[in-house]
């Protein structure tokens, strides 16, 4: 069965946004947690915490816990030329997470190669740009994929961010 959810990324990347399924029913919350810091926080449609997110100290790599701290798997990037390209890595499973070049679509596959999940900015759900994730796999949750696609956008932030500070130079 796929599941499809939306959600976004607020302008200041902080504070809660609703999560929806296609109906436009609240599914959740995602929580954004500060403009400094790169955590995010996923609640059920209760309020319950599920999944958290964030980089460790000085580290390039997104975990994804439960939250009771227990660690569910770690995103990481991987160079490629002409693409994008990630890693979901977990105990049980390792996935990839390709996207061409430019696009702004991915997909994550499962060691046999079969799409799991596929997600992409959308506009006009929102009146901000927002994801829209689907999903059909039983191993990961949504609040999971929720996370991960967070970890992808967080570690291309990074990526925007530094190749933007390298650029300007000492102008000298």
């Amino acid at each position: 069965m796929e599941r499809c959810v939306y959600f976004e990324d607020t302008f200041f990347s902080s504070g809660k946004t609703d999560i929806y399924n296609a109906e436009h029913q609240k599914q959740g919350v995602l929580d954004l947690r500060s403009a400094f810091s790169s955590g995010v926080s996923i609640e059920d449609a209760s309020g319950r915490l599920i999944v958290e997110g964030n980089f460790p100290f000085l580290s390039g790599k997104w975990v994804v816990k439960q939250s009771d701290g227990r660690e569910l798997g770690v995103v990481k990037s991987s160079f490629a030329l002409f693409s994008k390209k990630y890693h979901y890595i977990t105990n049980v499973q390792n996935y990839e997470i390709e996207a061409p070049a430019f696009s702004k679509e991915y997909t994550v596959f499962d060691e046999n190669k079969e799409e799991v999940a596929t997600f992409k900015k959308v506009n006009g759900f929102f009146q901000a740009s927002a994801y829209e994730l689907k999903h059909t796999s039983d191993r990961l949750l949504t609040e999971e994929l929720i996370a991960v696609v967070m970890g992808v956008n967080a570690i291309e932030k990074r990526k925007r961010s530094s190749a933007g500070a390298g650029a300007g130079g000492s102008g000298g």
